[in-house]
Protein backbone atom coordinates (compact mmCIF):
# COMPACT_ATOMS: atom_id res chain seq x y z
CA UNK A 1 0.00 0.00 0.00
CA UNK A 2 1.60 3.16 -0.93
CA UNK A 3 1.63 6.58 0.72
CA UNK A 4 -1.52 8.42 -0.09
CA UNK A 5 -0.77 11.90 -1.21
CA UNK A 6 -3.58 14.79 -1.08
CA UNK A 7 -4.86 14.60 -4.55
CA UNK A 8 -6.75 11.31 -3.40
CA UNK A 9 -8.94 13.93 -0.89
CA UNK A 10 -9.35 16.88 -2.97
CA UNK A 11 -9.14 17.56 -6.83
CA UNK A 12 -5.84 19.40 -7.11
CA UNK A 13 -8.02 22.41 -9.37
CA UNK A 14 -9.74 23.27 -6.14
CA UNK A 15 -7.85 26.72 -4.59
CA UNK A 16 -8.73 29.07 -1.97
CA UNK A 17 -11.01 28.77 0.76
CA UNK A 18 -12.73 25.47 -0.22
CA UNK A 19 -9.70 23.65 -0.55
CA UNK A 20 -8.42 24.75 3.06
CA UNK A 21 -12.28 23.77 3.97
CA UNK A 22 -11.64 20.72 2.23
CA UNK A 23 -8.56 19.64 3.73
CA UNK A 24 -9.52 20.66 7.51
CA UNK A 25 -12.47 18.42 7.38
CA UNK A 26 -10.91 15.42 5.72
CA UNK A 27 -7.81 15.73 8.32
CA UNK A 28 -8.47 13.43 10.69
CA UNK A 29 -9.61 10.61 7.48
CA UNK A 30 -6.21 11.23 6.00
CA UNK A 31 -4.46 10.72 9.10
CA UNK A 32 -6.13 7.25 9.75
CA UNK A 33 -5.98 5.95 5.83
CA UNK A 34 -2.54 7.82 5.70
CA UNK A 35 -0.64 5.59 8.31
CA UNK A 36 -1.84 1.91 8.98
CA UNK A 37 1.33 0.73 9.85
CA UNK A 38 1.12 2.98 13.24
CA UNK A 39 -2.26 2.53 13.45
CA UNK A 40 -1.35 -1.72 13.06
CA UNK A 41 1.24 -1.27 15.55
CA UNK A 42 -1.16 0.42 17.78
CA UNK A 43 -3.29 -2.29 17.37
CA UNK A 44 -1.12 -4.89 18.70
CA UNK A 45 -0.03 -2.87 21.66
CA UNK A 46 -3.26 -2.51 22.94
CA UNK A 47 -3.55 -6.42 22.58
CA UNK A 48 -0.48 -6.72 24.66
CA UNK A 49 -1.83 -3.86 27.48
CA UNK A 50 -5.39 -5.27 27.66
CA UNK A 51 -6.24 -7.94 29.33
CA UNK A 52 -10.16 -9.61 28.94
CA UNK A 53 -10.38 -9.37 32.44
CA UNK A 54 -9.09 -5.85 33.01
CA UNK A 55 -12.28 -3.66 32.11
CA UNK A 56 -10.86 -0.68 29.99
CA UNK A 57 -13.66 -0.31 27.60
CA UNK A 58 -12.47 -2.78 25.36
CA UNK A 59 -9.70 -0.67 24.16
CA UNK A 60 -7.91 -3.60 21.95
CA UNK A 61 -11.39 -3.94 20.13
CA UNK A 62 -11.58 -0.56 20.00
CA UNK A 63 -8.19 -0.51 18.02
CA UNK A 64 -9.11 -3.59 15.63
CA UNK A 65 -12.18 -2.06 14.29
CA UNK A 66 -10.91 1.62 13.86
CA UNK A 67 -7.56 -0.81 11.89
CA UNK A 68 -9.94 -2.52 9.70
CA UNK A 69 -11.65 0.86 8.63
CA UNK A 70 -8.73 2.08 8.01
CA UNK A 71 -7.14 -0.50 6.15
CA UNK A 72 -10.72 -0.90 4.06
CA UNK A 73 -10.90 2.75 3.45
CA UNK A 74 -7.66 3.09 2.07
CA UNK A 75 -7.65 -0.29 -0.02
CA UNK A 76 -11.02 1.81 -1.81
CA UNK A 77 -9.76 5.09 -2.36
CA UNK A 78 -6.75 3.51 -3.73
CA UNK A 79 -8.51 0.75 -5.89
CA UNK A 80 -6.90 -2.74 -4.32
CA UNK A 81 -7.41 -5.89 -3.36
CA UNK A 82 -8.92 -5.43 0.13
CA UNK A 83 -8.54 -9.35 0.39
CA UNK A 84 -6.45 -11.44 -1.19
CA UNK A 85 -6.46 -15.22 -1.00
CA UNK A 86 -3.78 -17.18 0.38
CA UNK A 87 -3.10 -20.79 0.66
CA UNK A 88 -3.28 -20.50 4.31
CA UNK A 89 -6.91 -18.60 3.99
CA UNK A 90 -8.60 -21.81 3.12
CA UNK A 91 -8.04 -23.56 6.71
CA UNK A 92 -8.52 -20.29 8.86
CA UNK A 93 -11.98 -19.63 6.89
CA UNK A 94 -12.26 -23.73 7.40
CA UNK A 95 -11.66 -23.42 11.23
CA UNK A 96 -13.69 -19.70 11.61
CA UNK A 97 -16.74 -21.46 9.80
CA UNK A 98 -16.44 -24.76 12.12
CA UNK A 99 -16.30 -22.25 15.49
CA UNK A 100 -19.13 -20.16 13.97
CA UNK A 101 -21.49 -22.49 13.96
CA UNK A 102 -21.28 -24.04 17.29
CA UNK A 103 -20.66 -20.54 18.47
CA UNK A 104 -24.11 -18.67 16.81
CA UNK A 105 -26.82 -20.62 18.78
CA UNK A 106 -25.21 -19.16 22.09
CA UNK A 107 -25.22 -15.74 21.38
CA UNK A 108 -25.40 -14.77 25.31
CA UNK A 109 -21.40 -16.66 25.77
CA UNK A 110 -19.85 -13.43 25.60
CA UNK A 111 -16.70 -15.70 26.67
CA UNK A 112 -17.33 -17.83 23.85
CA UNK A 113 -17.42 -14.94 21.46
CA UNK A 114 -14.17 -13.57 23.05
CA UNK A 115 -12.52 -16.63 22.54
CA UNK A 116 -12.94 -16.79 19.11
CA UNK A 117 -11.92 -13.26 18.48
CA UNK A 118 -8.72 -13.76 19.98
CA UNK A 119 -7.83 -17.93 18.93
CA UNK A 120 -9.29 -16.88 15.02
CA UNK A 121 -10.93 -14.28 13.65
CA UNK A 122 -8.22 -11.21 15.36
CA UNK A 123 -4.95 -13.10 14.35
CA UNK A 124 -6.72 -14.14 10.90
CA UNK A 125 -7.64 -10.60 10.40
CA UNK A 126 -4.20 -9.93 11.02
CA UNK A 127 -2.41 -12.06 8.96
CA UNK A 128 -3.91 -10.70 5.77
CA UNK A 129 -3.66 -7.18 6.97
CA UNK A 130 -0.10 -7.45 7.60
CA UNK A 131 0.41 -9.08 3.77
CA UNK A 132 -1.59 -5.57 2.84
CA UNK A 133 0.20 -3.05 5.12
CA UNK A 134 4.09 -4.23 5.50
CA UNK A 135 5.16 -4.33 1.96
CA UNK A 136 7.93 -1.74 1.84
CA UNK A 137 11.28 -2.07 4.19
CA UNK A 138 10.50 1.44 6.02
CA UNK A 139 7.20 -0.14 7.74
CA UNK A 140 9.11 -3.41 8.29
CA UNK A 141 11.78 -1.53 10.52
CA UNK A 142 9.13 0.17 12.30
CA UNK A 143 8.07 -3.12 13.25
CA UNK A 144 11.23 -4.56 14.30
CA UNK A 145 11.72 -1.55 16.42
CA UNK A 146 8.51 -2.16 17.87
CA UNK A 147 9.54 -5.41 18.70
CA UNK A 148 12.53 -4.40 20.37
CA UNK A 149 10.87 -1.99 22.04
CA UNK A 150 8.03 -4.51 23.43
CA UNK A 151 11.07 -6.84 24.46
CA UNK A 152 12.27 -4.56 26.38
CA UNK A 153 9.57 -3.66 28.03
CA UNK A 154 8.68 -7.63 28.75
CA UNK A 155 12.21 -8.27 29.71
CA UNK A 156 12.54 -5.20 32.48
CA UNK A 157 8.73 -6.22 33.81
CA UNK A 158 10.06 -9.81 34.01
CA UNK A 159 13.40 -8.89 35.75
CA UNK A 160 12.02 -6.12 37.82
CA UNK A 161 9.36 -9.11 39.31
CA UNK A 162 11.75 -11.54 39.77
CA UNK A 163 13.85 -8.36 41.83
CA UNK A 164 10.68 -8.50 43.82
CA UNK A 165 11.05 -4.25 42.67
CA UNK A 166 7.14 -4.24 42.12
CA UNK A 167 7.25 -0.05 41.91
CA UNK A 168 9.12 -0.66 38.42
CA UNK A 169 6.31 -3.01 37.22
CA UNK A 170 3.74 -1.47 34.79
CA UNK A 171 0.51 -1.77 34.30
CA UNK A 172 -0.26 -2.14 37.70
CA UNK A 173 -2.86 -5.03 36.97
CA UNK A 174 0.33 -7.03 36.57
CA UNK A 175 0.42 -7.30 40.36
CA UNK A 176 -2.97 -7.52 41.32
CA UNK A 177 -3.47 -11.35 42.13
CA UNK A 178 -7.85 -11.54 40.99
CA UNK A 179 -6.61 -11.11 37.66
CA UNK A 180 -5.37 -13.83 35.39
CA UNK A 181 -3.14 -16.56 37.21
CA UNK A 182 0.70 -17.15 37.93
CA UNK A 183 0.24 -14.51 40.15
CA UNK A 184 3.90 -15.60 41.97
CA UNK A 185 5.48 -16.20 38.25
CA UNK A 186 6.63 -12.87 35.71
CA UNK A 187 3.88 -13.06 34.07
CA UNK A 188 3.53 -9.79 32.39
CA UNK A 189 0.82 -7.87 31.02
CA UNK A 190 -0.57 -11.52 29.29
CA UNK A 191 -1.45 -12.28 33.02
CA UNK A 192 0.14 -15.79 32.23
CA UNK A 193 3.87 -17.33 32.54
CA UNK A 194 3.58 -19.50 29.31
CA UNK A 195 2.38 -16.73 27.33
CA UNK A 196 4.99 -14.10 28.42
CA UNK A 197 7.48 -16.40 28.09
CA UNK A 198 6.51 -17.37 24.60
CA UNK A 199 6.62 -13.84 23.95
CA UNK A 200 9.57 -13.40 25.29
CA UNK A 201 11.30 -15.88 23.32
CA UNK A 202 9.67 -15.16 19.91
CA UNK A 203 11.07 -11.13 20.05
CA UNK A 204 14.32 -12.53 21.40
CA UNK A 205 14.72 -14.13 18.21
CA UNK A 206 13.49 -10.98 16.41
CA UNK A 207 16.19 -9.00 18.42
CA UNK A 208 19.24 -11.72 17.39
CA UNK A 209 18.24 -11.46 13.68
CA UNK A 210 18.38 -7.57 14.22
CA UNK A 211 21.75 -8.31 15.97
CA UNK A 212 22.81 -10.10 12.89
CA UNK A 213 21.91 -8.01 10.20
CA UNK A 214 23.71 -4.77 11.96
CA UNK A 215 21.08 -2.25 11.25
CA UNK A 216 20.85 -1.54 14.53
CA UNK A 217 23.36 -0.58 17.60
CA UNK A 218 24.94 -3.54 18.61
CA UNK A 219 25.94 -2.62 22.21
CA UNK A 220 22.53 -2.08 23.15
CA UNK A 221 20.79 -5.12 21.40
CA UNK A 222 23.69 -7.22 23.09
CA UNK A 223 22.90 -5.61 26.60
CA UNK A 224 18.97 -6.37 25.60
CA UNK A 225 19.39 -10.15 24.58
CA UNK A 226 21.88 -10.84 28.00
CA UNK A 227 19.00 -9.58 29.58
CA UNK A 228 16.49 -12.17 28.06
CA UNK A 229 17.53 -15.46 30.01
CA UNK A 230 17.01 -13.96 33.48
CA UNK A 231 13.65 -12.63 32.10
CA UNK A 232 12.75 -16.20 30.79
CA UNK A 233 13.96 -17.59 34.00
CA UNK A 234 11.52 -15.16 36.05
CA UNK A 235 8.42 -17.16 34.21
CA UNK A 236 9.21 -20.10 36.49
CA UNK A 237 7.46 -22.21 33.80
CA UNK A 238 9.25 -25.78 32.59
CA UNK A 239 8.14 -25.78 29.14
CA UNK A 240 9.29 -22.11 28.85
CA UNK A 241 12.42 -23.16 29.80
CA UNK A 242 12.81 -26.12 27.69
CA UNK A 243 11.48 -24.22 24.66
CA UNK A 244 14.17 -21.65 25.30
CA UNK A 245 17.23 -24.17 25.69
CA UNK A 246 15.74 -25.89 22.05
CA UNK A 247 15.64 -22.49 20.41
CA UNK A 248 19.09 -21.53 21.72
CA UNK A 249 20.72 -24.83 20.50
CA UNK A 250 18.76 -24.66 17.33
CA UNK A 251 20.47 -21.01 16.87
CA UNK A 252 23.69 -22.31 17.59
CA UNK A 253 23.70 -24.73 14.96
CA UNK A 254 22.18 -22.63 12.22
CA UNK A 255 24.35 -19.28 12.83
CA UNK A 256 27.49 -20.89 14.72
CA UNK A 257 29.82 -18.48 12.62
CA UNK A 258 33.00 -16.31 14.07
CA UNK A 259 30.72 -13.46 14.68
CA UNK A 260 28.31 -15.27 16.05
CA UNK A 261 30.19 -17.14 18.30
CA UNK A 262 31.48 -14.06 19.68
CA UNK A 263 27.97 -13.00 20.32
CA UNK A 264 27.00 -16.10 22.16
CA UNK A 265 29.81 -16.10 24.75
CA UNK A 266 29.53 -12.75 25.03
CA UNK A 267 25.86 -13.05 26.26
CA UNK A 268 26.54 -16.07 27.89
CA UNK A 269 29.37 -14.40 29.91
CA UNK A 270 26.46 -11.07 31.00
CA UNK A 271 23.79 -13.82 31.38
CA UNK A 272 25.47 -16.30 33.78
CA UNK A 273 26.71 -13.32 35.92
CA UNK A 274 23.73 -12.19 36.30
CA UNK A 275 21.95 -14.93 36.82
CA UNK A 276 24.83 -15.53 40.05
CA UNK A 277 24.09 -12.79 41.24
CA UNK A 278 20.09 -13.83 41.56
CA UNK A 279 21.10 -17.39 42.63
CA UNK A 280 22.90 -15.49 46.48
CA UNK A 281 19.49 -15.20 47.40
CA UNK A 282 18.55 -17.89 49.36
CA UNK A 283 14.76 -17.66 48.53
CA UNK A 284 14.86 -17.90 45.13
CA UNK A 285 17.05 -20.62 44.68
CA UNK A 286 13.77 -22.02 47.43
CA UNK A 287 11.79 -21.10 44.57
CA UNK A 288 13.62 -22.72 41.88
CA UNK A 289 13.88 -26.02 43.55
CA UNK A 290 10.54 -26.12 44.19
CA UNK A 291 9.33 -25.18 40.67
CA UNK A 292 11.45 -27.93 39.42
CA UNK A 293 10.54 -30.97 41.95
CA UNK A 294 6.63 -29.77 41.53
CA UNK A 295 4.65 -32.80 40.62
CA UNK A 296 1.43 -31.89 41.36
CA UNK A 297 0.36 -30.34 37.76
CA UNK A 298 1.91 -33.17 35.99
CA UNK A 299 -0.43 -35.24 37.46
CA UNK A 300 -3.37 -33.13 37.05
CA UNK A 301 -2.41 -32.62 33.43
CA UNK A 302 -2.27 -36.58 32.69
CA UNK A 303 -6.13 -36.74 34.18
CA UNK A 304 -7.21 -33.84 31.97
CA UNK A 305 -5.69 -35.06 29.11
CA UNK A 306 -7.00 -38.11 29.29
CA UNK A 307 -10.58 -36.94 29.87
CA UNK A 308 -9.92 -34.63 26.79
CA UNK A 309 -9.31 -38.00 24.73
CA UNK A 310 -12.41 -39.87 25.52
CA UNK A 311 -14.26 -36.89 24.90
CA UNK A 312 -12.73 -37.13 21.35
CA UNK A 313 -13.43 -40.76 20.94
CA UNK A 314 -17.05 -39.87 22.02
CA UNK A 315 -17.31 -37.73 19.08
CA UNK A 316 -14.24 -38.30 16.70
CA UNK A 317 -15.47 -36.30 13.74
CA UNK A 318 -16.94 -32.94 14.78
CA UNK A 319 -16.38 -32.59 18.26
CA UNK A 320 -18.21 -31.22 21.35
CA UNK A 321 -18.52 -27.79 19.59
CA UNK A 322 -16.10 -24.46 20.01
CA UNK A 323 -15.99 -23.78 23.97
CA UNK A 324 -18.04 -26.23 25.14
CA UNK A 325 -14.90 -28.46 26.70
CA UNK A 326 -14.31 -26.73 29.51
CA UNK A 327 -18.13 -27.41 30.64
CA UNK A 328 -17.99 -30.87 29.65
CA UNK A 329 -14.51 -32.01 30.55
CA UNK A 330 -15.18 -32.43 34.06
CA UNK A 331 -17.58 -34.99 33.35
CA UNK A 332 -14.74 -36.96 31.70
CA UNK A 333 -11.89 -36.33 34.52
CA UNK A 334 -11.72 -38.50 37.80
CA UNK A 335 -9.69 -37.61 40.80
CA UNK A 336 -10.62 -33.96 40.93
CA UNK A 337 -13.91 -32.17 41.63
CA UNK A 338 -13.42 -29.16 39.96
CA UNK A 339 -16.43 -27.31 38.33
CA UNK A 340 -14.68 -26.13 35.51
CA UNK A 341 -11.45 -27.60 33.39
CA UNK A 342 -9.13 -26.46 31.11
CA UNK A 343 -7.44 -28.51 28.43
CA UNK A 344 -4.17 -27.10 29.21
CA UNK A 345 -3.19 -28.44 25.26
CA UNK A 346 -4.27 -26.57 22.15
CA UNK A 347 -3.99 -29.98 20.26
CA UNK A 348 -6.43 -31.88 22.33
CA UNK A 349 -8.89 -28.74 22.90
CA UNK A 350 -9.30 -29.02 18.77
CA UNK A 351 -9.53 -32.70 19.01
CA UNK A 352 -12.41 -32.25 21.74
CA UNK A 353 -14.25 -29.36 20.39
CA UNK A 354 -14.18 -29.42 16.77
CA UNK A 355 -13.04 -32.79 16.49
CA UNK A 356 -10.66 -34.61 13.20
CA UNK A 357 -12.66 -32.05 10.91
CA UNK A 358 -11.26 -29.00 12.98
CA UNK A 359 -7.62 -30.68 14.32
CA UNK A 360 -6.90 -31.53 10.35
CA UNK A 361 -7.65 -27.70 8.96
CA UNK A 362 -5.52 -26.75 11.80
CA UNK A 363 -2.56 -29.00 10.60
CA UNK A 364 -3.08 -27.89 7.43
CA UNK A 365 -2.64 -24.10 8.69
CA UNK A 366 0.62 -25.02 10.52
CA UNK A 367 2.30 -26.76 7.34
CA UNK A 368 1.25 -23.54 5.21
CA UNK A 369 3.36 -21.28 8.34
CA UNK A 370 5.91 -24.31 7.95
CA UNK A 371 6.10 -23.58 4.14
CA UNK A 372 6.74 -20.18 3.91
CA UNK A 373 10.31 -20.68 5.08
CA UNK A 374 11.24 -22.15 1.74
CA UNK A 375 10.42 -19.07 -0.27
CA UNK A 376 13.25 -18.76 -3.27
CA UNK A 377 15.27 -15.73 -1.88
CA UNK A 378 16.59 -13.28 -4.35
CA UNK A 379 20.71 -12.63 -4.30
CA UNK A 380 20.35 -9.07 -3.66
CA UNK A 381 17.59 -9.65 -0.54
CA UNK A 382 18.96 -7.17 2.71
CA UNK A 383 16.42 -5.96 4.02
CA UNK A 384 14.63 -7.17 7.58
CA UNK A 385 13.14 -10.85 5.93
CA UNK A 386 16.44 -11.68 4.22
CA UNK A 387 17.43 -14.99 4.53
CA UNK A 388 18.26 -15.24 8.70
CA UNK A 389 14.49 -14.58 9.14
CA UNK A 390 13.86 -17.31 6.97
CA UNK A 391 16.22 -19.43 8.52
CA UNK A 392 14.64 -18.48 11.99
CA UNK A 393 11.11 -18.83 11.22
CA UNK A 394 11.21 -22.30 11.87
CA UNK A 395 12.23 -21.65 15.10
CA UNK A 396 9.61 -19.40 15.91
CA UNK A 397 7.13 -21.56 14.76
CA UNK A 398 8.71 -24.54 17.38
CA UNK A 399 8.83 -22.47 20.11
CA UNK A 400 5.00 -21.93 19.40
CA UNK A 401 3.93 -25.31 19.03
CA UNK A 402 6.29 -26.93 21.92
CA UNK A 403 4.17 -24.37 24.07
CA UNK A 404 1.32 -24.94 22.73
CA UNK A 405 1.76 -28.92 23.66
CA UNK A 406 0.89 -27.34 27.45
CA UNK A 407 -1.38 -24.16 27.29
CA UNK A 408 -4.38 -23.35 24.82
CA UNK A 409 -3.10 -20.75 22.88
CA UNK A 410 -6.04 -18.25 23.07
CA UNK A 411 -3.67 -15.33 23.74
CA UNK A 412 -4.40 -12.45 21.57
CA UNK A 413 -1.24 -11.07 21.33
CA UNK A 414 0.63 -13.79 21.27
CA UNK A 415 -1.02 -15.20 18.19
CA UNK A 416 -2.08 -11.67 16.21
CA UNK A 417 2.06 -11.39 16.36
CA UNK A 418 2.65 -14.95 15.10
CA UNK A 419 0.00 -14.31 12.40
CA UNK A 420 1.35 -10.91 12.20
CA UNK A 421 5.23 -11.84 10.74
CA UNK A 422 3.50 -14.92 8.43
CA UNK A 423 1.36 -12.18 6.58
CA UNK A 424 4.89 -10.12 5.98
CA UNK A 425 6.73 -13.33 4.98
CA UNK A 426 3.73 -14.55 2.30
CA UNK A 427 3.22 -10.20 1.12
CA UNK A 428 7.08 -11.07 0.47
CA UNK A 429 6.51 -14.52 -1.39
CA UNK A 430 4.04 -12.65 -3.42
CA UNK A 431 5.92 -10.09 -4.13
CA UNK A 432 9.08 -12.26 -5.41
CA UNK A 433 6.75 -14.51 -7.40
CA UNK A 434 5.20 -11.22 -9.40
CA UNK A 435 9.07 -9.91 -10.19
CA UNK A 436 9.95 -13.20 -11.04
CA UNK A 437 6.99 -12.99 -13.98
CA UNK A 438 8.68 -9.76 -15.16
Amino acid sequence: MPDLPWEAWAHPRDRGIGECLAKTMLLPVQLLFSAPSFLFLGTLTAMLLRHPDVQFYAIDRVAFVVLLIAVAGRAALLRENLFVFERATWPMLGLTVLALASVAGQSFDQEGWSLLASKLVVPFAMFHIAALIFTSEARLRQFEIFCLVVLAYLTFTAIAFLSEAHALIFPRFILNPDLGIHVDRARGPLLQAVANGVSLIVLGLVALHSYIRGKMRRTALAVLLAAVPIAILATLTRAVWLSFAAALLAVALLFWRARSRRLFLAISIVAISALALLFSSEQLRSTLDERLNEEGPIEFRQAVYSGAWEMFLERPLLGWGFHQMQDELPRHVTGYHEKILYAHNTYLELLAEQGAVGFGLYAWLMWELWSLRRTVMPEHEEGFLNRHIHRLWPIILGVYWVNAAVVVMSYQFVNALIFSMAGMLVAQRRRIALESQC
